[in-house]
């Protein structure tokens, strides 16, 4: 196929690269020079905007950090809906607000286009070794002509339903997600504090139901102490603050999410932001000092 990728940052550089050793056709763009210079020398078509790439593209790839950067990308100056063809197809793997992404699929249909939602979990391992959970929301006749394209970026790819489902769907995987991160580190600070190794206790808390992929891989990390980021703080707070948002407008209560996301807040104000949500730990461990 001909695919236009537009966001070459720790999530988008590897899934439009596996698109590429897929055999597709690519066109990029990405606001850095640095970002596309790897693009360049594999032989994809570098391209001035968002809409030269939708002049190349019968799918057009969107992984970018907010709502505003998506509605820019795709509907705004040298967007990508001025160079569209009839029947392409935009897919935003952004987390984005679900309404903002319902009232871009409709403007897109205008222009006789589509639009998929598909965020990710996963993180930037997962982006490496294409094995990322992908969840839909869109036509389904749409996410069927798509499917070869994510089963080259995805293991685990599920069509949730109509536009904006997906987006619902990853609001509801950073709640689980955060939460649990500050569960781990909750753990390891009552550890910590009756002087007991936090090693041996991640060791028996795997084999039984406190077992998860977060357990793991971020329980891991604040053994090691290791907070380079698979995921960064930054963003990891964008994406709680828009599920608030979202719970305040409904009237739905998520007093869980509220206190993880001050942990997040705190982790970010502490000037921390650019390093992984698992760092929580680390602002923890030193308001439990204080």
């Amino acid at each position: 196929m001909k695919v236009g990728y537009i966001g070459l940052g720790l999530m988008g550089r590897p899934c439009a690269m596996h698109l590429h050793n897929a055999g597709h056709q690519l066109a990029v763009y990405a606001r850095r020079e640095t970002s596309a210079a790897p693009f360049a020398e594999i032989g994809a078509t570098i391209c001035a905007t968002p809409a030269e790439v939708a002049v190349n593209a019968d799918v057009i790839f969107t992984n970018v950090s907010d709502t505003p950067d998506v509605e820019q990308i795709i509907l705004g100056k040298d967007g990508i809906i001025e160079g569209i063809k009839p029947d392409a197809v935009v897919v935003d793997m952004s987390t984005i607000s679900p309404v903002v992404t319902r009232d871009i699929a409709q403007k897109l249909k205008e222009k006789g286009a589509h639009m998929l939602d598909a965020p990710v979990s996963g993180g930037s391992a997962g982006a490496e070794s294409g094995t990322l959970s992908i969840m839909i929301g869109g036509e389904e006749a749409i996410v069927e002509r798509i499917m070869p394209l994510f089963e080259v970026m995805g293991s685990n790819i599920v069509h949730i339903g109509d536009n904006g489902a997906g987006q619902v769907t990853k609001a509801c995987n950073q709640i689980v997600i955060t939460q649990t991160i500050a569960g781990v580190a909750e753990a390891y600070c009552l550890a910590d504090a009756m002087d007991v190794d936090k090693a041996k206790v991640r060791q028996a808390l795997l084999g039984g139901f406190a077992n998860s992929k977060i357990l793991e891989m971020h329980g891991q990390r604040m053994l090691d102490d290791n907070y380079d980021p698979g995921f960064k703080a930054v963003l990891h707070k964008k994406d709680m603050n828009m599920v608030l948002q979202a719970a305040s407008a409904l009237g739905v209560a998520l007093p869980g999410s509220g206190v993880a996301t001050q942990w997040l807040n705190a982790l970010v104000g502490d000037g921390s932001g650019e390093l992984d949500s698992s760092a929580i730990y680390k602002v923890m461990k030193k308001f439990n000092q204080a």
